[in-house]
């Protein structure tokens, strides 16, 4: 259980203080993640930040461009900008309609580790996507939830000062074309889909993220506190 324990030998459930953001650039929502990343580290504390991005080319830290398949100029054509981050993984697309969490935690990603914590956020995912009835699995070398042979889900994380940045998108109602425009997380024999092509329930947003933040708080065992967005770290 995710409990932590206090000096007189009692133990206390741990806490994630939830922040929703808006419509975000993906260079706005870095920014934003890095301040709560040193807000973290400095307190040990854990943050989950949801949010959809502006339409943006992400790339890992080693930065495979050979997996755009678009020139510069055809991506200056299509409003893409290109973004690079530290975390793992090849490239990937982000665009509205499509909820990112970027899960800062310092002492739950300790408590867990590593290869437990990336197998946690993908069973968030897993379990999203089943409250939708649409049933995901998981394959060897190809970190994620899958619908099939087609990624819904995609992970990736950095660990800096032992706290995360980074984390998970999860395909909810989005334009799934742009990902032909590029070689999506290296796999080229690979498809993608999204809970509104699978699921023959209703999806509303709103929906899905609500079920993304009571699952992280199960699978975490951990009590979620929501923080207005004017409480963010300067």
């Amino acid at each position: 259980m995710a409990n932590c324990q206090t000096r007189n030998g009692e133990t206390r459930q741990q806490s994630i203080a939830c922040v929703h953001l808006d419509l975000t650039a993906y260079a706005q929502a870095l920014q934003v993640q890095r301040r709560w990343h040193a807000w973290c580290v400095a307190r040990r504390t854990n943050v989950l930040l949801l949010t959809q991005h502006q339409p943006v080319i992400t790339l890992g830290y080693r930065r495979p461009c050979e997996q755009i398949r678009l020139s510069a100029a055809q991506l200056r054509e299509k409003g893409l900008s290109v973004a690079y981050a530290e975390r793992g993984g090849g490239a990937t697309y982000h665009a509205p309609g499509q909820l990112v969490v970027y899960p800062v935690f310092s002492s739950l990603l300790q408590q867990y580790g590593v290869r437990r914590f990336i197998a946690q956020l993908e069973e968030v995912m897993r379990q999203t996507c089943l409250r939708f009835g649409v049933c995901t699995s998981r394959q060897d070398g190809c970190p994620g939830v899958w619908v099939g042979e087609k990624k819904i889900g995609a992970v990736g994380i950095a660990v800096r000062k032992r706290v995360s940045l980074h984390g998970f998108a999860l395909n909810v109602d989005l334009d799934l074309r742009p990902f032909a425009d590029i070689v999506p997380c290296g796999l080229a024999d690979k498809g993608v889909t999204s809970l509104q092509q699978e699921s023959v329930l209703p999806i509303d947003f709103s929906d899905v993220e609500r079920a993304v933040v009571e699952n992280v708080a199960a699978i975490f065992e951990a009590r979620m506190e929501d923080v207005r967005d004017g409480e963010s770290p300067e």
